[in-house]
């Protein structure tokens, strides 16, 4: 006599009705939603920090750089949050001012191995008090503006000292989404983020 056996169609967990929310710190809230200017340097946020030096015949490098998307699309919904955006690098690179171009970025200061005159510029240009303005850094040469701004942010990779000079971390680390969450954090501060969405654009 054979038994009988009876199979249970193993139930799977419900799907998520929307990605859940990141829970922001009310003191990060607060700095962040006041933000009308978002400065950062270029290599180790908006790049991995990664230099590559091309070989040219003529025995001069090709200096090749890689940009994030994501980190492009946030910055491109900062702009069309109001928000004004710029870069302040000591290095120059013709792929790095095509980038910016790209993303509509104000303030292009490059070749600046002090940042504070740059920094200081872009104060009176813009008309911003310094509380109003974030900086994204991860390295040392960055410390001089992050300790003057009102939201200093420093990538999930920045060194340790940068780490402890900012008012947040980021998860991802520098050229790897970081710039594109502090965009976020902003625009969910200011409960304008879902509006944004809907005016992305490829």
């Amino acid at each position: 006599m054979y038994a009988i056996r009876r199979y249970h169609k193993r139930e799977e967990p419900p799907l998520p009705k929307s990605r859940p929310k990141t829970k922001i710190l009310p003191s990060i809230a607060t700095r962040a939603k006041k933000i009308k200017v978002l400065l950062m340097d270029v290599d180790g946020t908006i790049t991995t920090g990664t230099v590559n030096l091309l070989s040219q015949p003529d025995g001069s490098a090709l200096e090749l750089k890689s940009f994030d998307a994501h980190d492009g699309q946030g910055l491109t919904l900062a702009r069309t949050a109001g928000i004004r955006t710029g870069i302040i690098s000591g290095r120059e690179s013709a792929a790095v001012r095509k980038r910016a171009t790209e993303m509509g970025m104000e303030f292009v200061y490059e070749k600046q191995p002090h940042k504070i005159p740059a920094y200081e510029e872009i104060l009176k240009k813009s008309g911003v008090l310094e509380s109003e303005v974030a900086y994204l850094g991860d390295d040392l040469p960055d410390l001089t503006v992050m300790r003057r701004v009102g939201f200093a942010v420093a990538v999930g990779d920045a060194a340790i000292e940068v780490k402890q000079a900012a008012h947040y971390t980021t998860k991802a680390p520098g050229g790897k989404g970081a710039a594109r969450e502090l965009v976020e954090l902003i625009l969910k501060s200011k409960g304008v983020w879902d509006q944004m969405i809907d005016k992305a654009r490829a």
